[in-house]
């Protein structure tokens, strides 16, 4: 069995803890990334276009050879038009409804009814989770996520060993300056404002849509579970989720292993239970 360190709130080592066996875990990138996308389309939201979108003008196909208003003889292809101008009994046509015609209709537009949905089976989910908890203990999964942050990282993990867990006491507190200054203590607070150095802009259409920042998934504080007080603390750079809540999608965002993690200890005692 795996053995780790817990540290209290300046670094120093309080005692070592067996690990669950969750950290023993073979590391299945590819299952993550099954799990991950499983869960992207769980969030998707099914849309479609108006069904008689481009069907709705009044436009016509004049099959019969010797009909008035017909196009027969006129050396052009027999799609619906409409009438576009009108010299006595003569008519100038023009396109309408087909895909190929101004206003007409979309070859194959996106269907509401589509299904996005994917499963995955209760087995397989599982051991994605616990596959993703075994990578934030392998520092080369995590050092090979924050290529760019490499050597911030090899700072953190000459003074700690992975996976970094915390006494449970600082699960009591419910400000962010106090944890703030937990971090400074630690010397892991250089990490979050790598983290927040990456807000920038965002390409593209979203901007306008009530997205216009985006920002890289920072460090990741698993917490014994949902009374904490802990959970009260919005801290940029920092996500906090109790142990109970974790998933493939929060442990691999982008369904790329090894994301940066600390663990309390009451986490670490309620995950010998979780997953299995």
């Amino acid at each position: 069995m795996m053995h780790a360190f817990v540290y209290d709130a300046n670094g120093n080592i309080l005692k070592e803890i067996e690990l669950p066996p969750h950290f023993e875990e073979e590391i299945r990138p590819d299952l993550i990334k099954r799990a991950v996308l499983a869960i992207y389309s769980h969030k998707r939201q099914p849309y479609g276009s108006y069904e008689d979108a481009g069907l709705e003008a009044s436009a016509w196909t004049s099959k019969r050879r010797r009909s008035y208003r017909t196009s027969y003889g006129r050396g052009i292809s027999r799609v619906p038009r409409s009438i576009l101008v009108r010299i006595g009994g003569m008519f100038i046509w023009i396109a309408r409804k087909v895909p190929n015609a101004v206003k007409g209709r979309r070859a194959h537009p996106p269907k509401p009814e589509k299904i996005w949905y994917e499963k995955i089976n209760k087995k397989e989910r599982k051991k994605a989770i616990r596959s993703a908890i075994a990578a934030t203990a392998n520092k080369y999964f995590v050092l090979n996520r924050y290529s760019k942050a490499s050597e911030i990282i090899e700072k953190i993990l000459e003074k700690y060993t992975l996976p970094i867990i915390l006494t449970s006491d600082i699960e009591k507190i419910n400000k962010t300056k106090d944890l703030r200054s937990i971090f400074k203590n630690l010397g892991i607070y250089e990490f979050i404002e790598y983290v927040k150095e990456t807000k920038r802009q965002r390409a593209g259409k979203g901007k306008r849509r009530g997205r216009r920042v985006v920002m890289n998934r920072g460090l990741l504080l698993v917490v014994g579970d949902e009374k904490s007080e802990i959970n009260k603390i919005n801290m940029e750079g920092v996500e906090i989720v109790p142990v109970n809540k974790l998933n493939a999608e929060v442990l691999a965002p982008s369904a790329k292993p090894g994301r940066f993690t600390i663990w309390t200890e009451k986490a670490i005692e309620n995950l010998r239970n979780l997953f299995i």
